[in-house]
């Protein structure tokens, strides 16, 4: 006979259950190895363990738990008064200073403090006179606590219905945070005053008008917006933005502002016209609205093509009050006081001053070896400026050089004035064994005291033009009848003997050099020049200083150099160093060489891809 299978009783736990199944494993032939695996499975005393934890969780939330007194404090104090009336024994004595140490004091008064409080959420009355049309289900009371912070949300007029949607909700906000407004969410009414056919600066007093706190009736949307997780998209900013002069912006108030060069971490890219995000290292922990690098671009374009963005090979035109309404997004912001503002006007791509992009033709006056005067060449690129990019974002990741890899390239550029390779040979010659500077070609004869290699690679005229044609210089020019150039492969044998290489080249040669073979960093490196001739006269004696020497019209002309290098490179720059004086300008130098090694710095992503 079978013997007959044990009864569960009702009460019985997963872990009564598991043994149960365990001791009715029988083996069986043509399952033994599937039986053996499940019993050692159901053995497993982890198991178990944690079906005990489960039986025990759930059995601690039927109770529903509740604090067994409020006065737990006063208990303890009155225990240890009782216990000093009369003689004690050992354990009176142990537990009279357990309940008179300070940290266990501090643990029951914190104990007090939570069981007096309700934290259940205090929900304002229901109204009596919810509208006919609307079941009770189909309605949200939401209240929230009026403070200084904005809500984070954005609403606007529905154009086909006529009614008050909720048209984004910020990342990292107040109503982002509360989880209980969403995106399409109908607002019916403000504090039990119904906001359907008031106008946008009615809405907006009602909103500000708010004390304490504020109770909106939403109809929820039928789909609600999904709670994602903040992405981990990171940009460079290459452009200034200023929320409260772009036009377009469907809300100032909620823009985020930034210059070029911060680092903005992307929460969402939901709307391909604006996306939400956040600067690094700023406090604030909402996210603000800025143009997405689709919507920038095609603005920039529109601008360009109707004369409003300057060109050098036409006119500048004044900017076009003219707008078109594809682009606009009409919606009001609650902010610190709840200010609502959906006024619009018809804007387009055009409107919006967020900042100004000026074109200069390369071939900037500076040395490459080679005097001012007597330079006829400049770099193997063209000098003619070709279509323009338009500049928006850069997505860039965190990078941390490891011993393993080839050192990064560090790239000085500098304007009229910089004396950047003097700078450069002072740092190298300062420690040779760990800086070195990539040896150039040329086709001028070598001289008695030079050697091969050394100072230059001294190649024929053929050779040279066979590279340049080839492509193998980053730049390279013509001085007195002589081609000069420095090539990739120099370089690279820099970097294999595991030395830091430092080149000093024209701006143009950045693109060509930013790669992630190379992973440059670049340092612009611009002289102080005093604002007026009057002022250097009074900084410096005459003769003397770094710019003694020179005129009025040179300091301009020096000026001119700098302005016209950041407007053209900057975005392509990592560190500015202005140069006072030589010896300060070194070691400045030294010290970013030495960080380059150790910490780590934001970087393009498509160099991690390569």
């Amino acid at each position: 006979m079978k013997e007959a299978m044990p009864v569960l009783t009702a009460g019985a736990g997963l872990h009564e259950t598991l043994a149960l199944l365990t001791s009715q494993l029988r083996p069986d032939a043509n399952h033994k190895e599937d039986m053996v695996f499940l019993k050692d499975v159901f053995s497993e005393r982890s198991l178990g363990y944690l079906m005990k934890i489960h039986e025990k969780l759930r059995q601690y939330e039927r109770q529903s738990p509740t604090p067994v007194l409020h006065s737990a404090s006063s208990l303890a104090e009155n225990v240890a008064e009782e216990l000093q009336t009369g003689p004690m024994s050992t354990e009176e004595k142990e537990l009279l200073h357990l309940l008179t140490s300070p940290h266990l004091k501090a643990v029951l008064s914190v104990h007090d403090t939570v069981a007096q409080k309700n934290f259940d959420p205090v929900l304002p009355p229901l109204p009596d006179d919810f509208e006919d049309e609307l079941d009770e289900e189909s309605v949200k009371i939401v209240r929230l606590v009026k403070n200084k912070e904005p809500l984070g949300a954005t609403i606007r007029r529905d154009e086909a219905t006529g009614v008050v949607i909720v048209a984004r909700i910020m990342r990292g906000g107040a109503a982002d945070r509360s989880g209980l407004v969403h995106v399409g969410d109908e607002l019916r009414e403000v504090n039990g005053v119904s906001v359907i056919h008031k106008r946008p600066d009615e809405i907006s007093q009602l909103l500000s008008q708010s004390q304490g706190s504020i109770t909106l009736k939403i109809i929820p949307a039928i789909k609600e917006e999904d709670r994602l997780r903040e992405s981990k998209v990171y940009m460079r900013a290459l452009f200034d933005y200023t929320p409260l002069e772009d036009k377009a912006t469907p809300c100032q108030e909620a823009g985020l502002p930034f210059k070029r060069g911060n680092i903005l971490q992307v929460v969402t890219q939901d709307d391909p016209t604006w996306w939400q995000a956040k600067r690094v290292g700023d406090s604030n922990l909402r996210a603000g609205l800025i143009p997405s690098k689709q919507f920038q671009e095609r603005r920039l374009a529109y601008r360009m093509k109707m004369g409003t963005l300057p060109n050098p090979k036409s006119p500048k035109k004044p900017a076009s009050e003219g707008c078109d309404k594809e682009d606009c997004d009409c919606e009001g912001y609650f902010n610190g006081q709840y200010i609502v503002s959906s006024k619009c006007k018809a804007v387009a791509p055009s409107c919006g001053q967020v900042f100004s992009w000026e074109f200069y033709s390369a071939g900037l006056r500076r040395s490459f070896r080679l005097s001012r005067k007597d330079r006829q060449g400049s770099s193997g690129e063209d000098s003619e400026v070709g279509e323009p990019d338009f500049l928006t974002y850069e997505e860039v990741t965190r990078y941390q050089h490891r011993s393993s890899e080839r050192p990064r390239l560090v790239v000085l550029i500098g304007s009229l004035g910089a004396r950047i390779n003097e700078l450069k040979q002072r740092v190298i010659a300062e420690n040779p064994h760990r800086y070195a500077v990539a040896v150039p070609h040329t086709t001028r004869p070598k001289k008695p005291h030079e050697k091969d290699g050394v100072e230059y690679h001294f190649v024929t005229k053929q050779q040279f033009d066979a590279d340049a044609l080839n492509d193998k210089f980053i730049e390279h020019g013509e001085y007195k009848e002589n081609q000069y150039g420095t090539s990739i492969e120099a370089i690279r044998s820099v970097q294999a003997k595991n030395k830091m290489c430092i080149v000093d080249v024209q701006p143009e040669a950045l693109k060509r050099l930013r790669t992630g073979e190379f992973k440059p960093y670049v340092i612009f490196v611009k002289p102080r020049i005093p604002e007026s001739r009057r002022r250097r006269s009074a900084a410096t004696s005459p003769g003397g200083g770094e710019h003694g020497r020179l005129t009025e019209e040179d300091l301009q002309e020096m000026r001119q150099s700098a302005v016209q290098i950041d407007q053209q490179y900057g975005h392509l720059v990592d560190r500015v160093l202005i140069k006072e004086d030589s010896a300060s300008a070194c070691a400045e130098l030294r010290g970013i060489l030495e960080r380059l090694e150790r910490d780590s710095f934001w970087v393009p992503l498509s160099w991690m891809r390569t």
